[in-house]
């Protein structure tokens, strides 16, 4: 099997069975520290405080990770960089867990304790939306933020990509992104645009395959999907689109089979919100669908 088939399944089994784990590794405050470290040095006029400053801030980690992972490729067969790959996908991954937040916001039974929840979905300091179309959005944003985002440069260019993905997250959206000139945090939020646009382009026809393929590429089409949109807003077109299809269908398989009207699933659904449910069904089948694809890349031997 390929090094980074196994990174990508290891970090992602990981990542839901040692959820402790995850959450007392996964700290960036070393990156709060060193943006505010290079914001201290750089006066006014300076590249640093110019549209593509952020690379300062991206360079020295992301070639030190570089160079470990040349370091590491021939050492006890490669299996100290498998190691490191994993390490390094593990840290990137997340940083919060999507399943627990998704949870904690449906399970919510009040105003203000599902505000709460769905501010996890949110970037940081934005007011979150709390009606169905917005939350199926947030789940989809969050995992494109969370786990595909961070998987597809893992698979690009391994453990830098991984790292590199998800610190300019952080500069674009994250607590980190207070530390920026303003320039700056412009900057690095092209940038994360950039980065995001194959991966939410990947993410949309996985959508088509594990849901309705009309579906998806008509709210595609309609979102200019085909153009070189940098706000991605498509992704939000096709998971709404595909989330509402697939209520519909459940609601028709639950009056052909119950004869009970289709308004009732919700309710049969335990109080749950339906969106939520199959959005992170979605998720989940898209997820499973790219790793079928990169195992078949293995088989072929294109991806080492």
């Amino acid at each position: 099997m390929s090094v980074t088939l196994i990174a990508a399944v290891v970090a992602l089994v990981l990542g839901h069975l040692a959820q402790s784990l995850a959450a007392s590794l996964r700290h960036f405050g070393w990156y709060d520290d060193w943006l505010r470290w290079i914001d201290s040095r750089f006066p006014e006029g300076s590249f640093w405080r110019g549209r593509w400053g952020i690379v300062i801030a991206l360079l020295p980690p992301l070639l030190a990770v570089g160079l470990f992972q040349l370091a590491l490729v021939e050492p006890l067969i490669g299996l100290g960089g498998l190691v490191f790959a994993i390490f390094i996908l593990f840290y990137a991954w997340g940083p919060r867990d999507l399943d627990l937040d998704v949870e904690a916001l449906a399970g919510a039974r009040d105003g203000a304790a599902r505000r709460e929840a769905a501010a996890r979905l949110w970037p940081d300091g934005a007011t979150p939306a709390l009606d169905g179309g917005s939350l199926v959005e947030a789940v989809f944003r969050s995992a494109l933020r969370r786990w595909f985002g961070v998987l597809f440069w893992f698979l690009v260019l391994g453990p830098i990509g991984a790292l590199g993905y998800r610190l300019t997250a952080l500069a674009a959206e994250g607590e980190a992104s207070r530390r920026l000139p303003g320039e700056t945090l412009a900057g690095a939020r092209t940038l994360l645009a950039l980065l995001d646009w194959p991966v939410a382009q990947l993410l949309t026809l996985a959508l088509a395959l594990v849901g309705n393929f009309d579906t998806v590429l008509g709210a595609w089409r309609e979102a200019g999907g085909a153009s070189f949109s940098l706000d991605n807003r498509f992704l939000g077109a096709v998971a709404r689109a595909s989330v509402k299809c697939e209520l519909a269908e459940e609601a028709a398989d639950y009056v052909n089979e119950s004869g009970v009207p289709g308004q009732a699933v919700a309710l049969a659904a335990g109080g749950e919100v339906p969106e939520l449910r199959d959005a992170m069904s979605l998720v989940w089948r898209s997820l499973l669908v790219w790793l079928a694809v990169l195992a078949l890349f293995v088989i072929a031997g294109f991806v080492a």
